[in-house]
């Protein structure tokens, strides 16, 4: 068994296939989930285990070149509005509308138990070297 990093055995391999330029949707349990990509849906409970946990895991886990979220965020999940910008500082901003259509070119969604609005954001996985 590992010993650290992300021990849920989905996920773990779902993020060793990643290549540059693939999309990860890591949403709340409310997005919709478009067909198509693999999913590993880590919901447990409401709130469990939280957005922020989840994108902290990825974020160790990933090497990040961009990233996308509903604009909406601001307004209606100030905590996770924080936490995007604060973890991704070249955060881009759409319409929700928007990020649902761009998660439809997503290779993987990592659904969490967020049972707050809003917390979604499509990452574009870049390259170590």
């Amino acid at each position: 068994m590992k010993k650290a990093g992300i021990l849920n055995r989905h996920l773990a391999g779902a993020l060793a296939e990643l290549g540059h330029g693939d999309r990860v949707l890591v949403c709340d349990a409310g997005m919709p989930v478009p067909a198509g990509p693999r999913v590993v849906d880590l919901a447990f409970r409401a709130g469990i285990p939280s957005f922020a946990d989840v994108l902290e895991g990825l974020l160790d886990e990933l090497v990040i070149e961009g990233a996308t979220a509903a604009r909406e965020v601001r307004e209606a999940n100030p905590a996770a509005a924080r936490l995007l910008a604060g973890c991704l500082p070249d955060l881009e901003l759409v319409a929700h509308d928007e990020l649902k259509v761009l998660s439809a070119g997503a290779r993987l969604v990592v659904r969490t138990g967020e049972a707050r609005p809003y917390a979604n954001v499509l990452l574009r996985c870049g390259v170590f070297f």
